[in-house]
Protein backbone atom coordinates (compact mmCIF):
# COMPACT_ATOMS: atom_id res chain seq x y z
CA UNK A 1 0.00 0.00 0.00
CA UNK A 2 1.33 3.61 -1.12
CA UNK A 3 2.07 5.80 1.61
CA UNK A 4 0.05 9.27 1.11
CA UNK A 5 2.48 12.77 0.85
CA UNK A 6 1.10 15.89 0.83
CA UNK A 7 3.86 18.38 -0.71
CA UNK A 8 3.37 22.33 -0.28
CA UNK A 9 4.77 24.82 -2.18
CA UNK A 10 4.20 28.32 -2.46
CA UNK A 11 6.17 28.25 -5.97
CA UNK A 12 4.18 27.28 -9.17
CA UNK A 13 4.65 24.12 -11.21
CA UNK A 14 4.46 25.86 -14.21
CA UNK A 15 7.80 28.16 -12.89
CA UNK A 16 10.92 26.73 -13.97
CA UNK A 17 11.68 25.82 -10.54
CA UNK A 18 8.56 23.61 -10.58
CA UNK A 19 9.92 22.04 -13.47
CA UNK A 20 13.53 21.12 -12.90
CA UNK A 21 13.49 20.94 -9.05
CA UNK A 22 10.29 19.46 -7.73
CA UNK A 23 8.48 17.41 -10.29
CA UNK A 24 11.78 15.36 -10.90
CA UNK A 25 12.17 14.03 -7.83
CA UNK A 26 8.35 13.00 -7.30
CA UNK A 27 8.83 11.57 -10.27
CA UNK A 28 11.11 9.20 -8.79
CA UNK A 29 10.09 8.96 -5.76
CA UNK A 30 6.43 7.67 -6.68
CA UNK A 31 8.38 4.51 -8.15
CA UNK A 32 9.10 4.14 -4.52
CA UNK A 33 5.61 3.42 -2.98
CA UNK A 34 4.97 7.33 -2.54
CA UNK A 35 1.51 9.03 -3.39
CA UNK A 36 1.80 12.61 -3.92
CA UNK A 37 -0.54 15.47 -3.33
CA UNK A 38 0.72 18.66 -4.57
CA UNK A 39 -0.83 22.06 -3.43
CA UNK A 40 1.24 24.72 -5.85
CA UNK A 41 0.31 28.74 -6.12
CA UNK A 42 0.43 29.32 -9.86
CA UNK A 43 0.85 32.78 -11.89
CA UNK A 44 -1.90 33.10 -14.17
CA UNK A 45 -0.27 33.48 -17.60
CA UNK A 46 2.31 30.43 -17.02
CA UNK A 47 -0.36 28.34 -15.65
CA UNK A 48 -2.39 29.17 -19.08
CA UNK A 49 0.79 28.50 -21.24
CA UNK A 50 2.31 25.39 -18.91
CA UNK A 51 -0.67 24.01 -17.35
CA UNK A 52 -1.62 20.90 -19.89
CA UNK A 53 1.98 19.36 -20.24
CA UNK A 54 2.52 19.92 -16.15
CA UNK A 55 -1.06 17.93 -15.79
CA UNK A 56 0.24 15.59 -18.11
CA UNK A 57 3.34 14.79 -15.91
CA UNK A 58 1.50 14.58 -13.06
CA UNK A 59 -0.93 12.24 -14.31
CA UNK A 60 1.78 9.72 -16.19
CA UNK A 61 3.23 9.65 -12.59
CA UNK A 62 0.04 9.39 -10.10
CA UNK A 63 0.64 12.36 -8.53
CA UNK A 64 -2.22 14.59 -7.92
CA UNK A 65 -2.03 18.41 -8.74
CA UNK A 66 -4.01 20.62 -6.98
CA UNK A 67 -2.96 23.99 -8.03
CA UNK A 68 -4.11 27.53 -6.56
CA UNK A 69 -3.83 31.23 -8.22
CA UNK A 70 -1.07 33.42 -7.33
CA UNK A 71 -1.98 36.35 -5.73
CA UNK A 72 0.24 39.09 -6.46
CA UNK A 73 -1.27 42.31 -4.67
CA UNK A 74 -1.81 44.19 -2.23
CA UNK A 75 1.67 43.17 -0.88
CA UNK A 76 1.71 40.70 2.16
CA UNK A 77 -1.99 41.22 2.67
CA UNK A 78 -1.88 38.56 -0.19
CA UNK A 79 0.45 36.58 0.95
CA UNK A 80 -1.45 35.87 4.55
CA UNK A 81 -4.74 35.39 2.12
CA UNK A 82 -2.58 32.66 -0.05
CA UNK A 83 -1.30 30.64 3.02
CA UNK A 84 -4.55 30.66 4.47
CA UNK A 85 -6.21 29.07 1.17
CA UNK A 86 -3.37 26.28 1.43
CA UNK A 87 -4.41 25.76 5.03
CA UNK A 88 -7.76 25.09 4.46
CA UNK A 89 -7.14 23.13 1.23
CA UNK A 90 -4.39 21.29 3.00
CA UNK A 91 -6.51 20.44 6.08
CA UNK A 92 -9.84 19.30 3.63
CA UNK A 93 -7.06 16.97 1.60
CA UNK A 94 -5.66 15.63 4.63
CA UNK A 95 -9.47 14.46 6.29
CA UNK A 96 -9.75 12.35 3.05
CA UNK A 97 -5.92 11.17 2.23
CA UNK A 98 -4.45 11.13 6.26
CA UNK A 99 -1.37 12.36 4.95
CA UNK A 100 1.77 10.25 6.87
CA UNK A 101 4.45 13.39 5.48
CA UNK A 102 3.88 16.92 5.21
CA UNK A 103 6.79 18.23 2.57
CA UNK A 104 7.32 21.60 2.97
CA UNK A 105 9.42 23.47 0.95
CA UNK A 106 10.44 26.51 2.35
CA UNK A 107 9.13 29.11 4.79
CA UNK A 108 5.19 29.92 3.79
CA UNK A 109 4.68 26.51 3.41
CA UNK A 110 6.06 25.35 6.44
CA UNK A 111 3.49 27.91 8.35
CA UNK A 112 1.28 25.04 6.96
CA UNK A 113 3.28 22.05 7.82
CA UNK A 114 3.96 22.81 11.37
CA UNK A 115 0.10 23.33 12.16
CA UNK A 116 -1.01 20.31 10.90
CA UNK A 117 1.96 18.29 12.92
CA UNK A 118 0.61 19.72 15.50
CA UNK A 119 -2.89 19.50 15.31
CA UNK A 120 -2.86 16.00 13.21
CA UNK A 121 0.80 14.41 14.65
CA UNK A 122 1.78 14.69 10.55
CA UNK A 123 5.55 14.29 10.09
CA UNK A 124 6.59 17.79 9.33
CA UNK A 125 9.51 17.81 6.65
CA UNK A 126 11.09 21.47 6.20
CA UNK A 127 12.74 21.67 2.72
CA UNK A 128 14.04 24.76 3.61
CA UNK A 129 15.54 26.24 -0.07
CA UNK A 130 18.04 28.57 2.38
CA UNK A 131 17.54 31.24 5.03
CA UNK A 132 14.16 32.97 3.07
CA UNK A 133 13.25 36.27 5.49
CA UNK A 134 17.38 37.55 5.05
CA UNK A 135 17.14 37.06 1.07
CA UNK A 136 14.20 39.12 1.23
CA UNK A 137 16.38 42.26 3.03
CA UNK A 138 19.19 41.39 1.70
CA UNK A 139 17.86 41.41 -2.28
CA UNK A 140 16.40 44.47 -0.74
CA UNK A 141 12.63 43.08 -1.49
CA UNK A 142 12.03 44.14 2.23
CA UNK A 143 13.64 47.40 3.73
CA UNK A 144 13.98 47.25 7.50
CA UNK A 145 13.87 50.97 8.00
CA UNK A 146 9.83 50.03 7.09
CA UNK A 147 8.57 49.37 10.48
CA UNK A 148 6.33 46.89 8.51
CA UNK A 149 8.57 45.12 6.98
CA UNK A 150 10.78 44.77 10.11
CA UNK A 151 7.94 43.64 12.26
CA UNK A 152 7.82 40.77 9.57
CA UNK A 153 11.34 39.67 9.26
CA UNK A 154 11.24 39.52 12.79
CA UNK A 155 8.39 37.07 12.64
CA UNK A 156 9.75 35.30 10.60
CA UNK A 157 13.20 35.20 12.00
CA UNK A 158 11.24 33.91 15.35
CA UNK A 159 9.60 30.96 13.00
CA UNK A 160 12.40 29.98 11.46
CA UNK A 161 13.88 28.50 14.69
CA UNK A 162 10.59 26.86 15.27
CA UNK A 163 10.61 25.25 12.16
CA UNK A 164 14.26 24.42 12.83
CA UNK A 165 13.89 22.31 16.58
CA UNK A 166 10.07 20.91 15.30
CA UNK A 167 10.46 19.61 11.66
CA UNK A 168 10.79 15.84 12.08
CA UNK A 169 13.61 16.44 8.92
CA UNK A 170 15.45 19.23 7.26
CA UNK A 171 16.65 19.61 3.76
CA UNK A 172 19.86 21.96 3.39
CA UNK A 173 20.21 22.74 -0.24
CA UNK A 174 24.64 23.32 1.44
CA UNK A 175 26.63 22.09 3.56
CA UNK A 176 27.84 25.50 4.16
CA UNK A 177 24.14 26.07 5.55
CA UNK A 178 23.79 23.18 7.61
CA UNK A 179 26.95 24.03 9.52
CA UNK A 180 26.05 27.51 9.80
CA UNK A 181 22.43 26.16 11.54
CA UNK A 182 23.88 23.70 13.48
CA UNK A 183 26.69 26.11 14.87
CA UNK A 184 23.61 28.26 16.30
CA UNK A 185 23.61 27.40 20.33
CA UNK A 186 20.97 25.10 21.06
CA UNK A 187 20.82 23.63 17.56
CA UNK A 188 23.80 21.29 17.52
CA UNK A 189 21.36 17.96 17.87
CA UNK A 190 20.27 18.91 14.50
CA UNK A 191 23.35 17.56 13.11
CA UNK A 192 21.08 14.42 13.23
CA UNK A 193 18.20 14.95 11.67
CA UNK A 194 19.55 17.53 8.54
CA UNK A 195 20.38 16.44 5.13
CA UNK A 196 22.16 18.20 1.90
CA UNK A 197 20.68 18.06 -0.96
CA UNK A 198 21.51 20.69 -3.58
CA UNK A 199 19.75 21.66 -6.63
CA UNK A 200 19.92 19.02 -8.64
CA UNK A 201 20.37 18.25 -12.19
CA UNK A 202 19.01 15.27 -14.75
CA UNK A 203 21.93 13.98 -16.42
CA UNK A 204 20.10 12.28 -18.71
CA UNK A 205 19.01 15.89 -20.56
CA UNK A 206 22.32 17.24 -19.27
CA UNK A 207 24.25 14.86 -21.34
CA UNK A 208 27.09 16.68 -24.01
CA UNK A 209 27.23 12.84 -25.57
CA UNK A 210 23.21 13.59 -27.15
CA UNK A 211 24.42 16.77 -28.78
CA UNK A 212 25.26 15.89 -31.93
CA UNK A 213 27.61 17.46 -34.13
CA UNK A 214 25.09 19.09 -36.76
CA UNK A 215 22.72 20.54 -33.82
CA UNK A 216 26.08 21.97 -32.23
CA UNK A 217 26.75 23.74 -35.79
CA UNK A 218 22.92 24.88 -35.77
CA UNK A 219 23.39 26.56 -32.14
CA UNK A 220 26.36 28.47 -33.43
CA UNK A 221 24.72 29.41 -36.84
CA UNK A 222 21.82 30.90 -34.67
CA UNK A 223 24.60 33.60 -34.00
CA UNK A 224 26.87 33.55 -36.68
CA UNK A 225 29.55 32.90 -34.94
CA UNK A 226 32.62 31.67 -36.59
CA UNK A 227 34.88 28.61 -35.72
CA UNK A 228 37.26 31.19 -34.21
CA UNK A 229 34.85 32.66 -32.43
CA UNK A 230 35.75 31.99 -27.99
CA UNK A 231 31.80 31.60 -26.42
CA UNK A 232 31.59 32.47 -22.76
CA UNK A 233 28.58 31.79 -22.18
CA UNK A 234 25.64 32.43 -19.08
CA UNK A 235 22.88 30.47 -18.76
CA UNK A 236 19.64 31.92 -16.65
CA UNK A 237 17.71 34.97 -15.11
CA UNK A 238 19.97 37.92 -14.06
CA UNK A 239 17.58 38.62 -11.64
CA UNK A 240 17.80 40.42 -8.07
CA UNK A 241 21.47 38.09 -7.03
CA UNK A 242 23.80 37.84 -10.13
CA UNK A 243 26.16 40.58 -10.71
CA UNK A 244 25.99 41.75 -14.48
CA UNK A 245 27.82 44.90 -14.03
CA UNK A 246 30.98 42.63 -12.81
CA UNK A 247 30.59 39.60 -15.19
CA UNK A 248 30.59 42.46 -18.56
CA UNK A 249 34.07 43.65 -16.54
CA UNK A 250 34.99 40.20 -16.47
CA UNK A 251 34.20 39.74 -19.99
CA UNK A 252 36.19 42.63 -20.77
CA UNK A 253 39.25 41.22 -19.39
CA UNK A 254 38.47 37.92 -20.73
CA UNK A 255 37.89 39.79 -24.36
CA UNK A 256 41.54 41.43 -23.82
CA UNK A 257 43.24 37.42 -23.58
CA UNK A 258 41.14 36.25 -26.40
CA UNK A 259 40.09 39.14 -28.88
CA UNK A 260 37.54 36.57 -30.68
CA UNK A 261 35.78 36.07 -27.44
CA UNK A 262 32.10 36.76 -27.56
CA UNK A 263 29.73 36.87 -24.33
CA UNK A 264 25.73 34.63 -24.97
CA UNK A 265 23.39 34.42 -22.33
CA UNK A 266 20.93 32.10 -23.07
CA UNK A 267 18.10 34.19 -20.81
CA UNK A 268 14.87 35.10 -20.69
CA UNK A 269 16.39 38.82 -19.62
CA UNK A 270 15.89 42.00 -21.24
CA UNK A 271 18.67 42.64 -24.12
CA UNK A 272 18.10 46.22 -23.40
CA UNK A 273 18.95 46.14 -19.79
CA UNK A 274 22.46 44.20 -21.06
CA UNK A 275 22.93 46.48 -23.72
CA UNK A 276 22.88 49.76 -21.66
CA UNK A 277 25.18 48.00 -18.65
CA UNK A 278 27.80 46.87 -21.52
CA UNK A 279 27.75 49.95 -22.69
CA UNK A 280 28.74 51.75 -19.69
CA UNK A 281 32.25 49.73 -19.67
CA UNK A 282 32.89 50.64 -22.83
CA UNK A 283 31.95 46.90 -24.69
CA UNK A 284 30.90 46.44 -28.32
CA UNK A 285 27.33 45.43 -28.11
CA UNK A 286 28.01 43.35 -31.18
CA UNK A 287 29.86 41.23 -29.24
CA UNK A 288 26.88 40.12 -27.00
CA UNK A 289 24.33 38.00 -27.72
CA UNK A 290 20.99 37.08 -26.05
CA UNK A 291 18.67 34.62 -26.80
CA UNK A 292 15.64 32.69 -25.22
CA UNK A 293 14.68 29.18 -25.55
CA UNK A 294 12.76 26.51 -23.96
CA UNK A 295 14.41 24.61 -20.93
CA UNK A 296 14.50 21.11 -23.31
CA UNK A 297 16.96 23.17 -25.46
CA UNK A 298 19.61 24.29 -23.09
CA UNK A 299 21.74 21.59 -23.17
CA UNK A 300 21.95 22.25 -26.78
CA UNK A 301 22.93 25.87 -26.39
CA UNK A 302 25.40 25.08 -23.54
CA UNK A 303 27.60 22.80 -25.62
CA UNK A 304 28.83 25.57 -27.67
CA UNK A 305 30.02 27.67 -25.26
CA UNK A 306 33.87 27.39 -24.10
CA UNK A 307 33.37 28.48 -20.79
CA UNK A 308 30.99 29.90 -18.75
CA UNK A 309 30.58 32.54 -16.24
CA UNK A 310 28.69 33.32 -13.14
CA UNK A 311 28.76 35.39 -10.08
CA UNK A 312 26.11 36.10 -7.07
CA UNK A 313 26.39 38.52 -4.61
CA UNK A 314 27.78 36.71 -1.41
CA UNK A 315 25.37 37.72 1.53
CA UNK A 316 24.38 35.84 4.59
CA UNK A 317 21.42 34.17 2.99
CA UNK A 318 23.45 32.79 0.03
CA UNK A 319 25.35 30.52 2.46
CA UNK A 320 22.45 28.55 2.29
CA UNK A 321 22.10 28.71 -2.30
CA UNK A 322 22.95 26.38 -4.97
CA UNK A 323 22.79 27.40 -8.01
CA UNK A 324 20.86 25.57 -10.13
CA UNK A 325 23.17 26.51 -13.23
CA UNK A 326 26.09 25.11 -11.86
CA UNK A 327 25.07 21.52 -12.00
CA UNK A 328 24.03 21.50 -15.57
CA UNK A 329 27.22 23.40 -16.59
CA UNK A 330 29.13 20.74 -14.95
CA UNK A 331 27.19 17.99 -16.10
CA UNK A 332 27.87 19.60 -20.05
CA UNK A 333 31.63 19.80 -19.11
CA UNK A 334 31.77 23.36 -19.45
CA UNK A 335 34.68 25.13 -17.34
CA UNK A 336 32.92 27.36 -14.97
CA UNK A 337 34.65 31.14 -13.73
CA UNK A 338 32.33 32.03 -10.36
CA UNK A 339 33.16 33.94 -7.29
CA UNK A 340 33.37 32.55 -3.79
CA UNK A 341 31.23 32.84 -1.01
CA UNK A 342 28.11 31.32 -2.28
CA UNK A 343 26.99 28.15 -0.48
CA UNK A 344 29.01 25.09 -1.74
CA UNK A 345 30.15 26.60 -4.98
CA UNK A 346 34.05 27.34 -4.59
CA UNK A 347 34.11 23.91 -2.72
CA UNK A 348 32.50 22.06 -5.79
CA UNK A 349 34.79 23.80 -8.63
CA UNK A 350 37.93 23.10 -6.45
CA UNK A 351 37.48 19.49 -5.80
CA UNK A 352 36.01 18.46 -9.40
CA UNK A 353 38.46 21.02 -11.04
CA UNK A 354 35.95 22.60 -12.67
CA UNK A 355 36.85 25.85 -13.02
CA UNK A 356 37.90 29.00 -11.21
CA UNK A 357 36.08 30.26 -8.40
CA UNK A 358 37.59 33.69 -6.33
CA UNK A 359 36.74 36.28 -4.06
CA UNK A 360 35.00 39.62 -5.75
CA UNK A 361 37.07 42.53 -4.51
CA UNK A 362 36.24 45.79 -5.01
CA UNK A 363 38.41 47.54 -8.40
CA UNK A 364 38.80 43.84 -8.63
CA UNK A 365 41.69 42.80 -11.13
CA UNK A 366 39.48 40.12 -13.24
CA UNK A 367 42.92 38.75 -14.34
CA UNK A 368 43.70 37.15 -11.44
CA UNK A 369 41.16 34.34 -12.77
CA UNK A 370 42.95 31.40 -14.34
CA UNK A 371 41.79 32.37 -17.96
CA UNK A 372 43.99 29.35 -18.74
CA UNK A 373 41.68 27.18 -16.77
CA UNK A 374 44.97 25.19 -16.33
CA UNK A 375 43.59 23.41 -13.33
CA UNK A 376 40.34 22.22 -15.33
CA UNK A 377 39.65 18.59 -15.88
CA UNK A 378 36.46 17.65 -17.88
CA UNK A 379 35.76 14.21 -17.14
CA UNK A 380 36.43 15.35 -13.13
CA UNK A 381 33.73 18.15 -13.81
CA UNK A 382 31.35 15.76 -15.18
CA UNK A 383 31.88 13.20 -12.32
CA UNK A 384 31.58 16.10 -9.83
CA UNK A 385 28.22 16.51 -11.35
CA UNK A 386 26.94 13.48 -11.20
CA UNK A 387 28.11 12.45 -7.76
CA UNK A 388 27.07 15.83 -6.16
CA UNK A 389 23.96 17.23 -8.22
CA UNK A 390 22.75 13.85 -9.84
CA UNK A 391 19.08 13.85 -9.74
CA UNK A 392 19.23 10.16 -9.17
CA UNK A 393 21.39 11.02 -5.84
CA UNK A 394 18.98 13.61 -5.16
CA UNK A 395 16.17 11.21 -5.08
CA UNK A 396 17.98 8.40 -3.17
CA UNK A 397 18.50 10.69 -0.24
CA UNK A 398 14.86 12.29 -0.06
CA UNK A 399 14.18 8.03 -0.03
CA UNK A 400 16.04 7.71 2.72
CA UNK A 401 14.30 10.48 4.54
CA UNK A 402 10.98 9.47 3.39
CA UNK A 403 11.69 6.13 4.69
CA UNK A 404 12.63 6.94 7.73
CA UNK A 405 10.07 9.48 8.27
CA UNK A 406 7.16 6.41 7.25
CA UNK A 407 8.61 3.84 9.87
CA UNK A 408 8.17 6.32 12.88
CA UNK A 409 5.28 6.59 15.06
Amino acid sequence: MSTNILYLSYDGMTDSLGQSQVLPYLKGLTKEGYKFHIISFEKPDRFEKFRNEIQLICDSNNITWHPLTYTKNPPLLSTIYDVRRMRSLARSLHALHDFKIIHCRSYLSAMVGLGMKRSFGTKFLFDMRGFWADERVEGKIWSLKNPVFKLVYNFFKKKEKDYFLNADYIVSLTHAGKKEITSWKGFEHLENRMEVIPCCVDLEKFDPSKITPEEKEEARATFNFSSNDLILGYVGSIGTWYMLDEMLQFFKTYLSKYPTAKLLFISGENRSIIDERAKTFGIDENLIFVKSVLHSEVPKYISIFDASVFFIIPTFSKTASSPTKQGELMAMGIPIFCNSGVGDTEWVVNEYHAGDAMALEHNMDYSKFDFNLSNFNIEQTKLGAKEFYGLETGVSRYLKIYNYLSSKK
